[in-house]
């Protein structure tokens, strides 16, 4: 007994006969801790919020797990869609109810532990306050985290399910009914020849255009900037103001141009360029190497004004003591590039400088504008400038191959969530302190 009254001493409790064990168990039945912490008023509205939800909530929910099963039972009459929509829905409804369940019990223990400990229980107009003071945040996030469980991850998750069935044109709802078909997709997109031969390619073109179209941009922008940042310019502005305008003009125009520039019979490329000086036509649009090389070039010029004005911002905030340093010591131009000019450049704009990279992996409106994805290969699904968004827009809206474009948006999700991650974490400016 000596021992124990000691250890109440030591944690300071004043009220040992509160029990936050069983105020944890009562809140099994939500409500009943919080009445035994006599929070009454929290603890009725607890209990009548959670029993509105369960009594007009549980058919739907039940009936919508279960047909998440079965996807349908009568052809032509279920539809498979509205199954898997409906199950989904009952999917989030229930995470949300477990999340508050689970938080209903915490609320229950720690308030019967700061009785424990002397807490004095407030009454329903001290309660209330406090429960405003600390709850107003999340009252103005709450709308918007609703909306976005509803338009982002309920898409989203309707997606990931489609990648697990055998949703295609000729198995299409309500006609027929959805089967459940595990990893088939995916071993069909790595085993069958046709899908992995197109995979690969695709996967690689979307690769090598990801990498060299951004490099280029922001290699341009970087040399475009350093050169106009040199005090010896003069016509800052005007020059500044002539390379940010690709920029303003939205880029579907541009675009839709630039098809017409590059076009083979009547562009102006072939026609006042490449014929007179080679005496030849260079097939843009219908040799798939000439038609990425032309990509590449139209998203330089797309992409380098958004780049160049990041820089332009960075180098005028340089101070120039730094180069006199450099100056004084000795040290040439790359040297001063290297070690000042570089480093300042990447160290403030380097998470930018990343989403140019995943913006250009899923760069849809440069591929399917330019040329629809063409030219044709043969024995592939995909056209020969197809990068996988495009190439998932063209299995989804043209051939209706749902399940497998489910797939393959799976794995283009974890492919740039992966490198974002890994780049955002090396990003120097991600962390508290940087050195140069």
């Amino acid at each position: 007994m000596a021992t124990k009254n000691s250890h109440d001493r030591d944690n300071n409790i004043v009220n040992p006969k509160h029990n936050p064990t069983v105020a944890a168990l009562l809140s099994i039945i939500p409500g009943l801790g919080q009445a035994y912490n006599k929070r009454y008023g929290k603890g009725a509205a607890l209990f009548i919020l959670f029993a509105a939800f369960v009594i007009a909530m549980i058919d739907f929910i039940t009936t919508g797990l279960q047909g998440l099963v079965t996807l349908g039972e009568v052809p032509r009459e279920d539809d498979s869609r509205v199954f898997l929509s409906n199950g989904i829905l009952s999917l989030i409804f229930t995470a949300f109810f477990l999340t508050f369940y689970i938080l209903n019990i915490q609320d229950a223990f720690k308030d019967a532990k700061r009785i424990q400990l002397g807490w004095k229980v407030p009454n329903i107009r001290e309660g209330f306050k406090n429960a405003w003071d600390t709850g107003f945040p999340y009252l103005l996030v709450g709308p918007g985290l609703f909306l976005l469980m509803f338009v982002v991850v309920f898409p989203l998750l309707f997606m990931v399910f489609l990648a697990f069935t055998n949703y295609n044109l000729y198995n299409a709802p309500p006609r027929h009914l959805l089967e459940w078909v595990g990893f088939e997709n995916f071993i069909n997109l790595f085993t069958i020849n046709e899908w992995r031969n197109t995979f690969i390619n695709v996967l690689s073109w979307t690769l090598i255009w990801t990498f060299v179209a951004t490099t280029l941009q922001i290699a341009l922008a970087m040399f475009l900037a350093i050169l106009v940042n040199d005090p010896r310019v003069k016509f800052k502005k005007l020059i500044r103001t002539v390379f940010i305008l690709p920029w303003a003009v939205p880029a579907f125009v541009t675009i839709i141009i630039f098809s017409a520039i590059f076009n083979d019979n009547f562009g102006a490329i072939n026609l006042q360029i490449i014929e007179p000086l080679f005496n030849t036509r260079i097939p843009w649009l219908q040799d798939p190497f000439w038609t990425r090389v032309a990509l590449i070039l139209i998203q330089v010029w797309l992409g380098f004004p958004f780049v160049y004005a990041l820089f332009t911002g960075v180098l005028q905030g340089i101070s120039s003591d730094w180069y006199e340093a450099a100056d004084i010591d000795g040290a040439n131009r790359w040297q001063k590039f290297r070690n000042i000019t570089f480093p300042h450049l990447m160290f403030a704009t380097a998470p930018l400088l990343i989403m140019q990279y995943s913006f250009n992996f899923n760069n849809f409106n440069i591929i399917y504008l330019f040329n629809q994805g063409g030219p044709a290969v043969r024995g592939q699904t995909a056209g020969g400038s197809d990068i996988l968004i495009s190439w998932i827009y063209g299995l989804t809206f043209e051939n209706q191959q749902f399940n497998m474009a489910a797939a393959i948006s799976i794995i283009l999700g974890l492919l740039v969530a992966t490198f974002a991650f890994f780049q955002f974490r090396r990003s120097r400016s991600f962390k508290e302190e940087g050195t140069f």
